[in-house]
Protein backbone atom coordinates (compact mmCIF):
# COMPACT_ATOMS: atom_id res chain seq x y z
CA UNK A 1 0.00 0.00 0.00
CA UNK A 2 1.28 3.46 -0.78
CA UNK A 3 0.96 6.12 1.84
CA UNK A 4 1.74 9.69 2.37
CA UNK A 5 4.17 10.95 4.83
CA UNK A 6 3.41 14.92 5.65
CA UNK A 7 5.87 17.28 7.51
CA UNK A 8 6.66 20.38 7.92
CA UNK A 9 9.44 22.45 6.48
CA UNK A 10 11.73 25.27 7.32
CA UNK A 11 12.63 27.36 4.45
CA UNK A 12 15.37 30.65 4.64
CA UNK A 13 14.79 33.34 2.48
CA UNK A 14 16.90 31.90 -0.26
CA UNK A 15 15.52 28.79 -0.28
CA UNK A 16 11.98 30.33 -0.29
CA UNK A 17 12.84 32.82 -3.25
CA UNK A 18 13.72 29.73 -5.02
CA UNK A 19 10.84 27.69 -4.03
CA UNK A 20 8.48 30.58 -5.90
CA UNK A 21 11.06 30.11 -8.68
CA UNK A 22 10.11 26.38 -9.20
CA UNK A 23 6.88 26.52 -8.53
CA UNK A 24 6.10 29.49 -11.16
CA UNK A 25 8.55 27.14 -13.64
CA UNK A 26 6.02 24.13 -13.17
CA UNK A 27 2.74 26.56 -13.68
CA UNK A 28 4.18 28.29 -16.69
CA UNK A 29 5.27 24.38 -18.32
CA UNK A 30 1.45 23.32 -17.45
CA UNK A 31 -0.23 26.01 -19.11
CA UNK A 32 1.84 26.72 -22.21
CA UNK A 33 1.35 22.41 -22.81
CA UNK A 34 -2.50 22.92 -22.17
CA UNK A 35 -2.64 26.25 -24.30
CA UNK A 36 -0.57 24.16 -26.88
CA UNK A 37 -3.05 21.10 -26.86
CA UNK A 38 -6.09 23.59 -27.28
CA UNK A 39 -4.66 25.57 -29.94
CA UNK A 40 -4.17 22.31 -31.90
CA UNK A 41 -7.63 21.01 -31.45
CA UNK A 42 -9.21 24.30 -32.62
CA UNK A 43 -7.09 24.20 -35.64
CA UNK A 44 -8.31 20.43 -35.95
CA UNK A 45 -4.37 19.24 -36.15
CA UNK A 46 -4.09 15.65 -34.67
CA UNK A 47 -4.19 15.21 -31.02
CA UNK A 48 -0.48 15.81 -29.51
CA UNK A 49 2.01 12.85 -27.83
CA UNK A 50 3.46 13.48 -24.73
CA UNK A 51 6.61 13.54 -25.98
CA UNK A 52 6.31 15.87 -28.92
CA UNK A 53 4.78 18.28 -26.28
CA UNK A 54 7.58 17.95 -23.92
CA UNK A 55 10.10 18.88 -26.77
CA UNK A 56 8.41 21.54 -27.76
CA UNK A 57 7.26 23.40 -24.02
CA UNK A 58 10.69 22.12 -22.79
CA UNK A 59 13.47 21.31 -24.82
CA UNK A 60 12.61 23.88 -27.17
CA UNK A 61 11.38 26.77 -24.94
CA UNK A 62 14.32 26.58 -23.04
CA UNK A 63 16.71 27.60 -25.95
CA UNK A 64 14.32 30.90 -26.54
CA UNK A 65 14.97 34.18 -24.97
CA UNK A 66 11.34 34.15 -23.32
CA UNK A 67 11.45 30.84 -21.58
CA UNK A 68 15.53 30.55 -20.83
CA UNK A 69 15.08 30.89 -17.18
CA UNK A 70 13.25 27.83 -17.29
CA UNK A 71 16.97 26.02 -16.75
CA UNK A 72 17.27 27.21 -13.95
CA UNK A 73 15.20 24.36 -12.00
CA UNK A 74 14.78 21.05 -11.73
CA UNK A 75 14.00 19.60 -15.11
CA UNK A 76 12.46 16.75 -13.27
CA UNK A 77 9.90 19.17 -11.67
CA UNK A 78 9.05 20.57 -15.27
CA UNK A 79 8.07 17.14 -16.70
CA UNK A 80 6.19 16.36 -13.40
CA UNK A 81 4.14 19.59 -14.97
CA UNK A 82 3.40 18.09 -17.82
CA UNK A 83 2.79 14.20 -16.69
CA UNK A 84 -0.10 16.16 -14.10
CA UNK A 85 -1.67 17.75 -17.55
CA UNK A 86 -1.23 14.26 -19.24
CA UNK A 87 -3.18 12.75 -16.00
CA UNK A 88 -5.67 15.27 -16.27
CA UNK A 89 -6.42 14.26 -19.86
CA UNK A 90 -6.71 10.41 -19.15
CA UNK A 91 -9.36 11.53 -16.39
CA UNK A 92 -11.59 13.60 -18.35
CA UNK A 93 -11.53 10.92 -21.64
CA UNK A 94 -12.26 8.10 -18.92
CA UNK A 95 -14.76 10.16 -17.23
CA UNK A 96 -16.47 11.07 -20.54
CA UNK A 97 -16.86 7.47 -21.97
CA UNK A 98 -17.39 6.45 -18.07
CA UNK A 99 -14.39 4.60 -17.18
CA UNK A 100 -13.86 6.34 -14.13
CA UNK A 101 -16.05 6.26 -11.39
CA UNK A 102 -17.22 9.09 -9.65
CA UNK A 103 -18.33 12.46 -10.46
CA UNK A 104 -17.95 13.87 -14.01
CA UNK A 105 -14.23 15.30 -14.14
CA UNK A 106 -14.05 18.78 -16.38
CA UNK A 107 -11.01 19.38 -18.32
CA UNK A 108 -7.73 20.52 -17.29
CA UNK A 109 -7.93 24.24 -16.24
CA UNK A 110 -4.68 26.89 -16.62
CA UNK A 111 -3.38 27.18 -12.83
CA UNK A 112 -2.50 30.70 -11.72
CA UNK A 113 -0.34 32.21 -9.57
CA UNK A 114 -2.99 33.98 -7.10
CA UNK A 115 -3.96 30.11 -6.26
CA UNK A 116 -3.83 29.17 -2.04
CA UNK A 117 -1.99 26.03 -3.24
CA UNK A 118 1.57 25.78 -5.35
CA UNK A 119 3.19 22.63 -5.36
CA UNK A 120 6.01 20.94 -7.20
CA UNK A 121 6.95 17.36 -7.37
CA UNK A 122 10.38 15.57 -6.88
CA UNK A 123 11.16 12.17 -7.81
CA UNK A 124 14.07 9.72 -7.92
CA UNK A 125 15.71 10.95 -10.89
CA UNK A 126 15.96 14.13 -8.80
CA UNK A 127 18.18 12.87 -6.87
CA UNK A 128 16.79 14.09 -3.87
CA UNK A 129 18.42 12.88 -0.42
CA UNK A 130 17.59 13.27 3.19
CA UNK A 131 21.16 14.47 4.98
CA UNK A 132 22.35 12.95 7.82
CA UNK A 133 21.68 16.40 9.51
CA UNK A 134 17.95 15.64 9.03
CA UNK A 135 17.61 18.15 6.16
CA UNK A 136 15.86 17.75 2.79
CA UNK A 137 18.18 18.23 0.27
CA UNK A 138 16.55 19.18 -3.18
CA UNK A 139 18.19 19.68 -6.51
CA UNK A 140 18.73 23.44 -6.82
CA UNK A 141 17.42 24.59 -4.10
CA UNK A 142 19.58 23.42 -1.03
CA UNK A 143 19.21 21.75 2.24
CA UNK A 144 16.22 22.81 3.60
CA UNK A 145 15.04 22.03 7.42
CA UNK A 146 12.52 19.57 8.44
CA UNK A 147 10.43 18.76 11.21
CA UNK A 148 10.54 14.65 11.14
CA UNK A 149 7.41 14.10 13.51
CA UNK A 150 8.15 10.32 12.55
CA UNK A 151 10.06 8.23 10.62
CA UNK A 152 9.57 6.84 6.98
CA UNK A 153 8.82 3.63 7.03
CA UNK A 154 10.58 2.78 3.69
CA UNK A 155 12.48 4.98 1.03
CA UNK A 156 10.23 7.06 -0.86
CA UNK A 157 9.63 7.00 -4.54
CA UNK A 158 9.18 11.02 -4.90
CA UNK A 159 8.75 14.34 -2.49
CA UNK A 160 5.97 17.14 -3.14
CA UNK A 161 6.95 20.43 -2.13
CA UNK A 162 3.80 22.25 -0.92
CA UNK A 163 3.20 25.49 0.13
CA UNK A 164 -0.19 26.42 1.52
CA UNK A 165 -2.52 29.32 1.67
CA UNK A 166 -1.30 29.83 5.29
CA UNK A 167 2.60 30.54 3.63
CA UNK A 168 3.74 26.96 5.61
CA UNK A 169 5.97 24.77 3.47
CA UNK A 170 5.18 20.71 3.46
CA UNK A 171 7.42 17.78 2.41
CA UNK A 172 4.86 15.12 0.93
CA UNK A 173 6.30 12.03 1.05
CA UNK A 174 5.31 9.03 -1.41
CA UNK A 175 5.95 6.03 0.58
CA UNK A 176 5.50 2.08 0.01
CA UNK A 177 3.87 0.62 3.59
CA UNK A 178 3.72 -3.13 4.29
CA UNK A 179 0.51 -3.54 6.07
CA UNK A 180 0.45 -4.66 9.90
CA UNK A 181 -2.05 -6.54 10.84
CA UNK A 182 -3.97 -6.16 14.09
CA UNK A 183 -4.37 -9.28 16.55
CA UNK A 184 -8.20 -10.64 14.97
CA UNK A 185 -11.10 -9.55 17.34
CA UNK A 186 -14.69 -10.74 17.26
CA UNK A 187 -16.21 -7.44 17.70
CA UNK A 188 -18.24 -6.01 14.38
CA UNK A 189 -19.68 -2.18 14.66
CA UNK A 190 -22.44 -0.54 12.71
CA UNK A 191 -22.09 3.30 13.07
CA UNK A 192 -24.84 6.00 12.21
CA UNK A 193 -23.43 9.22 11.53
CA UNK A 194 -25.24 11.95 11.44
CA UNK A 195 -25.25 15.99 13.22
CA UNK A 196 -26.19 15.97 16.47
CA UNK A 197 -24.02 12.97 17.49
CA UNK A 198 -21.42 13.04 15.08
CA UNK A 199 -21.23 8.77 15.40
CA UNK A 200 -23.51 6.50 16.99
CA UNK A 201 -22.71 2.66 16.91
CA UNK A 202 -24.57 -0.35 17.46
CA UNK A 203 -23.08 -0.79 20.95
CA UNK A 204 -25.09 2.62 22.15
CA UNK A 205 -22.11 4.54 22.30
CA UNK A 206 -22.65 8.10 21.44
CA UNK A 207 -19.90 10.41 19.70
CA UNK A 208 -20.29 13.84 20.49
CA UNK A 209 -19.68 16.25 17.55
CA UNK A 210 -17.38 19.00 17.76
CA UNK A 211 -18.06 21.47 15.58
CA UNK A 212 -14.80 22.88 15.10
CA UNK A 213 -16.37 25.39 12.67
CA UNK A 214 -19.05 26.48 14.87
CA UNK A 215 -16.37 26.89 17.61
CA UNK A 216 -13.77 28.87 15.35
CA UNK A 217 -16.98 30.88 14.01
CA UNK A 218 -16.33 33.84 16.11
CA UNK A 219 -12.66 34.22 15.34
CA UNK A 220 -13.13 33.59 12.16
CA UNK A 221 -15.94 36.29 11.32
CA UNK A 222 -13.38 38.77 13.16
CA UNK A 223 -10.88 38.35 11.22
CA UNK A 224 -12.89 38.17 7.67
CA UNK A 225 -14.04 41.67 8.83
CA UNK A 226 -10.70 43.10 9.47
CA UNK A 227 -9.93 42.10 6.22
CA UNK A 228 -12.83 43.67 4.51
CA UNK A 229 -11.39 46.95 5.66
CA UNK A 230 -8.14 46.78 4.55
CA UNK A 231 -7.17 48.48 1.14
CA UNK A 232 -6.79 46.68 -2.11
CA UNK A 233 -3.15 45.90 -2.65
CA UNK A 234 -1.79 47.30 0.73
CA UNK A 235 0.74 45.45 2.88
CA UNK A 236 -2.19 45.44 5.60
CA UNK A 237 -4.60 43.61 3.69
CA UNK A 238 -1.85 40.98 2.72
CA UNK A 239 -0.85 40.49 6.53
CA UNK A 240 -4.93 40.37 7.07
CA UNK A 241 -5.36 38.25 4.88
CA UNK A 242 -2.69 35.82 5.97
CA UNK A 243 -3.98 35.87 9.37
CA UNK A 244 -7.11 34.56 8.05
CA UNK A 245 -5.41 31.82 6.24
CA UNK A 246 -3.98 30.79 9.24
CA UNK A 247 -7.28 30.92 11.32
CA UNK A 248 -9.23 28.41 8.55
CA UNK A 249 -5.77 26.18 8.74
CA UNK A 250 -5.80 25.36 12.09
CA UNK A 251 -9.58 24.71 12.03
CA UNK A 252 -8.57 22.08 9.10
CA UNK A 253 -5.90 20.41 11.18
CA UNK A 254 -8.00 20.32 14.51
CA UNK A 255 -10.73 18.25 12.21
CA UNK A 256 -8.38 16.45 10.57
CA UNK A 257 -6.80 15.35 13.70
CA UNK A 258 -10.74 14.62 15.83
CA UNK A 259 -10.96 12.50 12.79
CA UNK A 260 -7.80 10.69 12.65
CA UNK A 261 -8.04 9.79 16.42
CA UNK A 262 -11.42 8.43 16.42
CA UNK A 263 -11.29 6.68 13.13
CA UNK A 264 -7.97 4.85 14.78
CA UNK A 265 -9.52 3.86 17.69
CA UNK A 266 -12.94 2.30 15.96
CA UNK A 267 -10.13 0.34 13.77
CA UNK A 268 -8.02 -0.83 16.92
CA UNK A 269 -11.50 -2.08 18.47
CA UNK A 270 -13.27 -3.62 15.92
CA UNK A 271 -12.38 -6.64 12.97
CA UNK A 272 -15.27 -5.11 11.01
CA UNK A 273 -16.57 -1.79 10.71
CA UNK A 274 -19.97 -0.80 8.82
CA UNK A 275 -21.42 2.63 7.95
CA UNK A 276 -23.88 3.93 5.91
CA UNK A 277 -22.76 4.87 2.64
CA UNK A 278 -24.50 9.31 2.92
CA UNK A 279 -25.04 11.18 -0.32
CA UNK A 280 -22.69 14.38 1.30
CA UNK A 281 -22.87 16.28 -1.73
CA UNK A 282 -26.84 16.44 -1.62
CA UNK A 283 -27.42 17.39 1.58
CA UNK A 284 -24.51 20.45 1.13
CA UNK A 285 -27.62 21.59 -1.06
CA UNK A 286 -29.86 21.88 1.85
CA UNK A 287 -29.98 24.31 4.84
CA UNK A 288 -27.41 22.11 7.00
CA UNK A 289 -25.24 22.78 4.52
CA UNK A 290 -22.58 24.45 7.23
CA UNK A 291 -23.35 21.85 9.98
CA UNK A 292 -23.08 18.56 6.82
CA UNK A 293 -19.06 20.67 5.67
CA UNK A 294 -18.17 21.08 9.32
CA UNK A 295 -18.66 17.18 10.40
CA UNK A 296 -16.48 16.48 7.72
CA UNK A 297 -17.82 12.57 7.30
CA UNK A 298 -16.40 11.77 3.94
CA UNK A 299 -12.97 12.73 5.26
CA UNK A 300 -13.87 10.41 8.75
CA UNK A 301 -14.96 7.39 6.58
CA UNK A 302 -12.13 7.22 4.30
CA UNK A 303 -9.81 7.49 6.87
CA UNK A 304 -11.49 4.01 8.26
CA UNK A 305 -11.14 2.39 4.74
CA UNK A 306 -7.36 2.80 4.51
CA UNK A 307 -7.17 1.74 7.72
CA UNK A 308 -8.90 -1.38 7.88
CA UNK A 309 -7.24 -2.56 4.60
CA UNK A 310 -3.80 -1.37 6.04
CA UNK A 311 -4.60 -3.09 9.54
CA UNK A 312 -6.10 -6.23 8.16
CA UNK A 313 -10.05 -5.32 9.11
CA UNK A 314 -13.09 -5.02 6.88
CA UNK A 315 -14.91 -1.95 6.12
CA UNK A 316 -17.90 -1.82 4.34
CA UNK A 317 -20.32 1.24 2.95
CA UNK A 318 -24.38 -0.35 3.13
CA UNK A 319 -26.95 1.12 0.76
CA UNK A 320 -27.79 4.90 0.84
CA UNK A 321 -31.43 3.91 0.38
CA UNK A 322 -31.39 1.18 2.87
CA UNK A 323 -34.35 2.62 5.56
CA UNK A 324 -31.63 1.89 8.83
CA UNK A 325 -33.81 4.96 10.46
CA UNK A 326 -37.73 3.21 10.14
CA UNK A 327 -36.69 0.01 10.40
CA UNK A 328 -37.05 -1.63 13.26
CA UNK A 329 -34.53 -3.79 14.39
CA UNK A 330 -36.43 -6.08 16.37
CA UNK A 331 -39.22 -7.11 14.31
CA UNK A 332 -38.67 -5.87 11.29
CA UNK A 333 -41.59 -3.29 10.54
CA UNK A 334 -40.65 -0.25 9.00
CA UNK A 335 -42.27 2.92 9.59
CA UNK A 336 -44.40 4.45 7.46
CA UNK A 337 -42.45 7.98 7.73
CA UNK A 338 -40.14 9.43 10.12
CA UNK A 339 -39.51 12.71 10.93
CA UNK A 340 -36.07 14.19 11.32
CA UNK A 341 -37.26 15.80 14.76
CA UNK A 342 -38.16 12.06 16.03
CA UNK A 343 -35.25 11.02 17.94
CA UNK A 344 -36.99 8.61 19.35
CA UNK A 345 -39.97 6.28 18.40
CA UNK A 346 -42.20 3.14 19.39
CA UNK A 347 -42.95 0.15 16.79
CA UNK A 348 -45.85 -1.79 16.95
CA UNK A 349 -44.23 -4.61 18.43
CA UNK A 350 -44.23 -2.36 21.53
CA UNK A 351 -40.42 -1.64 21.49
CA UNK A 352 -39.49 2.29 21.84
CA UNK A 353 -35.99 2.62 19.93
CA UNK A 354 -33.20 5.46 19.81
CA UNK A 355 -33.29 6.53 16.46
CA UNK A 356 -30.10 6.57 16.20
CA UNK A 357 -29.31 3.64 18.14
CA UNK A 358 -31.36 1.44 16.05
CA UNK A 359 -30.28 2.99 12.77
CA UNK A 360 -26.63 1.82 13.85
CA UNK A 361 -27.96 -1.59 14.79
CA UNK A 362 -29.87 -1.93 11.62
CA UNK A 363 -26.34 -1.10 9.35
CA UNK A 364 -24.87 -3.40 11.67
CA UNK A 365 -27.04 -5.92 10.69
CA UNK A 366 -27.47 -5.04 6.69
CA UNK A 367 -23.96 -5.46 6.71
CA UNK A 368 -23.31 -8.64 7.91
CA UNK A 369 -25.82 -10.13 5.89
CA UNK A 370 -24.17 -8.52 2.80
CA UNK A 371 -21.25 -10.20 3.63
CA UNK A 372 -23.12 -13.94 3.80
CA UNK A 373 -25.35 -13.16 0.76
CA UNK A 374 -24.41 -12.33 -2.73
CA UNK A 375 -27.44 -12.27 -4.36
CA UNK A 376 -28.38 -8.97 -3.76
CA UNK A 377 -31.48 -9.25 -1.29
CA UNK A 378 -32.38 -6.33 0.89
CA UNK A 379 -31.09 -7.59 4.31
CA UNK A 380 -32.86 -6.93 7.69
CA UNK A 381 -33.82 -8.66 10.85
CA UNK A 382 -37.14 -9.54 9.73
CA UNK A 383 -38.76 -11.86 6.63
CA UNK A 384 -36.86 -11.43 3.52
CA UNK A 385 -38.32 -11.04 -0.02
CA UNK A 386 -36.14 -13.46 -2.20
CA UNK A 387 -34.03 -11.87 -4.91
CA UNK A 388 -35.35 -11.66 -8.62
CA UNK A 389 -32.34 -12.42 -10.54
CA UNK A 390 -29.73 -14.85 -9.31
CA UNK A 391 -26.00 -13.41 -9.06
CA UNK A 392 -24.14 -13.30 -12.23
CA UNK A 393 -20.17 -11.96 -13.19
CA UNK A 394 -20.38 -9.78 -16.60
CA UNK A 395 -17.32 -9.12 -17.87
CA UNK A 396 -16.97 -4.71 -18.07
CA UNK A 397 -16.00 -3.51 -21.44
CA UNK A 398 -16.99 0.19 -20.94
CA UNK A 399 -14.54 1.61 -23.85
CA UNK A 400 -15.47 -0.87 -26.61
CA UNK A 401 -19.43 -0.59 -25.33
CA UNK A 402 -18.60 2.96 -26.16
CA UNK A 403 -17.36 2.46 -29.58
CA UNK A 404 -14.38 3.68 -28.98
CA UNK A 405 -11.16 2.85 -29.57
CA UNK A 406 -8.93 1.42 -26.95
CA UNK A 407 -5.40 2.83 -28.68
CA UNK A 408 -7.19 6.37 -28.36
CA UNK A 409 -4.88 9.50 -27.22
CA UNK A 410 -5.32 9.42 -23.85
CA UNK A 411 -6.41 6.58 -22.96
CA UNK A 412 -3.18 5.16 -23.69
CA UNK A 413 -1.19 4.10 -20.54
CA UNK A 414 2.26 5.95 -19.98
Amino acid sequence: MQLRYNYRMYPDAQQRVALAHAFGCARVVFNDALRTRQEAREQGLPYISDGDLSKQVITRAKATPERAWLGQVSAVILQQALADLNMAYRNFFASMVGIRKGPKVASPKFRSKKDARQAVRFTKNARFTVTESGRLRLPKIGDVPVRWSRSLPSEPSSVTVIKDSAGRYFASFVVDAADRPLPETDSEIGIDLGLTHFAVTSDGRKVSNPRILRRAARKLRKANKALSRKQNASANRAKAKLKVAKAYAKMTDTRRDWAHKLSTTLIRENQTVYVEDLAVSGLARTKLATSVHDAGWSQFTAMLEYKAARYGRHFARIDRWFPSSKLCSTCGTIATSMPLASRSWMCGCGVTHDRDINAAINILAAGQAERRNDCGARPGPGHVPAPREEAVTRRKSHVRQAGMDVNAPGLRST
